[in-house]
């Protein structure tokens, strides 16, 4: 009757996903050797141009560990996919609670944008005591929320990206500049950081307004940013929303033509929406050239998955440290993920790269140590705050490309 009643839970799990056009993974095996460990991204809202390849990468990592027979004896992770919306924090939340409640993930892959992460966080998953690794969720807030330790990332936190942003414009000559940001907890808390750390270094701030997303008309907002007679236009918003609103209402009026981007903003979808207008722009996205970075997009490759896009490697390594704690503790209980998150991403250990999942699941199996490395560099500070490194990227011949890592 028990297992009658798991495959009928896995199904439901498999219907609710397919309903929603989001499909779970191929190699899924509803029967009782299945651990679901929840993936909460934005399908729908201001960056769902993003969110298919950041599922489909976390999605990678599980199948190479389920492939690989040796998690806890053969078991195999099952993702269940569910919409943040990225802005509706009811709605990611309540998203959540499905996953948790109903569907009894292990653990969650996300969530996506800062606000929705920490209503997340702060509601459903810490009360419930279910580990979060976001791969994207970068606000500086989320550094000091009252989190018991069940929260992670393997995005850097804005703290720093503000820093890095502006050391780019300075060693790039840009001293003058007008800022506007996504009115939200991402918007502020990256602008905050920017504006402190490009005016410690000299630079000045001619304006800096938040813009509303889902808005029809940016003509108000450009035209204010406009006055301020500045020629570059820091845009921190969300590629598919408010921020391509600001950059296609500026080129059209002619109000600027010299674009400076962060994360929110960078994906291929940006470009193909606005044209060669956006050649030259720059920006910052986290990131490395390392060993590990370019072992992961041969992985992904080589799984049917493009690798080469924003967040997919933080995606990837979020997923392979929920399934390298559960080999650690020897469970999928939730308080045992926890206890093991910070031992299988940092040192002391054999130093474990993308495609290596089932040698580092072997090493623990023996009762050996590993330091996940992954994709990212991942070291997880703080606790579960990623140290990370970011590239400074620059839009050429309608492609973003790198210029060199920070």
């Amino acid at each position: 009757m028990k297992f009658r009643m798991k495959l009928l839970a896995a199904a439901s799990a498999v219907a609710f996903a397919a309903s929603m056009g989001l499909g779970m993974a191929p190699e899924a095996k509803a029967d009782g050797h299945a651990i679901k460990v929840g993936i909460i991204l934005g399908f729908t809202g201001p960056i769902e141009s993003l969110t298919p390849g950041m599922a489909a990468s976390a999605e990678l990592a599980m199948k190479e560990v389920t492939d690989s027979g040796k998690l806890l004896g053969g078991k195999a992770l099952v993702p269940v996919r569910a919409d943040s919306t990225c802005v509706d924090s009811a709605a990611a939340t309540a998203a959540a609670e499905r996953l948790i409640t109903s569907d009894s993930v292990a653990a969650i892959m996300g969530a996506d944008c800062s606000g929705v992460t920490t209503s997340i966080a702060n509601n459903t998953a810490v009360p419930n005591g279910v580990v979060m690794v976001s791969p994207s969720a970068t606000s500086p807030a989320l550094s000091s929320i009252e989190d018991k330790g069940f929260f992670f990332r393997t995005a850097p936190s804005d703290a720093r990206q503000g820093q890095v942003l502006a050391d780019v414009l300075k060693s790039r000559g840009i001293s003058n500049v007008a800022v506007t940001y996504t009115n939200n907890d991402y918007g502020k808390g990256l602008a905050e950081s920017f504006i402190a750390a490009f005016k410690a270094s000299g630079g000045t701030v001619e304006m800096n307004a938040a813009h509303e997303d889902g808005k029809g008309d940016y003509s108000a907002e450009v035209g204010a940013l406009a006055a301020s007679g500045s020629a570059h236009l820091v845009v921190l918003g969300y590629l598919d929303q408010g921020g391509k609103g600001i950059i296609q209402t500026s080129l059209d009026t002619g109000a600027f033509d010299a674009f400076v981007l962060a994360d929110g903003m960078i994906g291929q979808s940006l470009i193909d929406s606005i044209g060669a207008g956006l050649n030259g722009a720059i920006g910052t996205l986290p990131g490395s050239e390392s060993e590990g970075a370019k072992m992961f997009l041969n992985v992904a490759s080589a799984g049917g998955v493009d690798g080469d896009g924003p967040f997919r490697a933080e995606s990837y390594d979020a997923a392979a440290l929920i399934a390298l704690a559960i080999q650690a503790g020897g469970s999928a209980d939730r308080s045992s993920i926890q206890a093991n998150m910070l031992a299988v991403a940092n040192a002391p250990g054999e130093q474990i790269l993308p495609g290596q999942l089932g040698k580092a699941l072997q090493i623990l199996a023996d009762g050996g140590e590993v330091d996940y490395q992954g994709a990212t560099n991942v070291e997880l500070i703080g606790p579960g705050e990623a140290a990370g490194s970011y590239k400074e990227l620059e839009v050429m011949g309608g492609a973003f490309k790198t210029i060199k890592v920070h």
